[in-house]
């Protein structure tokens, strides 16, 4: 779903509840195209595609995930400490610079969420591949894999000549 960034979420038009009763076809019709604020009394409802919704809900929460990881990444930076049980305490594995190219990729892909199709997922993706990192730098067993000098044999593979023979 594509959604321009600088459309608003609400739309200029306004119905009144007693409106939406008595024409819900066309309300519906128009909420379609773009969201209705429907008036009742002192309260304002938003009416809008599911999906609309959808979007706006995991964009607004995307946001609240990209902000931490930046706020953490620039204090980290600073030299400050982050607590054990910070939900982004798996950002200290990474260097001053790493840490810049990482903020430098979410800015990049959060940017393209609501004008480009499936940017959101891929931002998703981005943090995900980061996190996984993170856990594979910080992996005592990959650590001791990654550093074992146990001598390689190359193999040599076995050429069965009677097997060549039947198959030309």
């Amino acid at each position: 779903m594509v959604i321009s960034a600088s459309s608003s979420v609400y739309g200029d038009e306004l119905v009144t509840a007693t409106e939406l009763n008595r024409q819900p076809g066309r309300i519906l019709d128009r909420a379609r195209e773009h969201p209705v604020t429907i008036t009742r009394n002192d309260e304002y409802f938003a009416l809008l595609p599911r999906d609309d919704m959808t979007f706006w809900v995991k964009s607004a929460t995307q946001a609240k995930v990209v902000f931490d990881i930046v706020n953490v990444a620039y204090r980290l930076q600073l030299g400050e400490q982050i607590a054990e049980e910070h939900p982004h305490k798996w950002l200290k594995v990474f260097d001053s610079q790493e840490l810049n190219e990482l903020i430098t990729e979410l800015e990049r892909a959060f940017r393209l969420v609501g004008s480009e199709i499936g940017a959101i997922d891929r931002l998703d993706v981005l943090i995900h591949e980061w996190h996984e990192s993170a856990l594979a730098i910080s992996s005592p067993e990959l650590a001791a894999a990654f550093s074992d000098e146990v001598d390689e044999v190359l193999l040599t593979p076995i050429v069965d000549s009677t097997n060549e023979l039947a198959q030309s």
